[in-house]
């Protein structure tokens, strides 16, 4: 079986998780969302079942009653 890696960048980022940039940056230094991947000189990216599997904890979560 073949696995596909999926890189997402920062707008989409944004748009999933419906956050900032800030917010992205802060939960990275936090270690409370996942890290970027360099995939250039001057560009990083996301990997796509990273961010969806952070989407899917906080719904756990928050369905949990277990929010912050």
């Amino acid at each position: 079986m073949v696995t596909t890696t999926t890189f997402v960048r920062l707008p989409e980022v944004k748009r999933r998780t419906a956050k900032s940039r800030s917010s992205i940056y802060q939960g990275m230094d936090a270690g409370t969302f996942p890290r970027q991947v360099k995939i250039g000189p001057r560009a990083v990216a996301w990997i796509d079942s990273e961010i969806e599997q952070y989407i899917q904890e906080c719904i756990a979560v928050s369905r949990s009653g277990d929010s912050e």
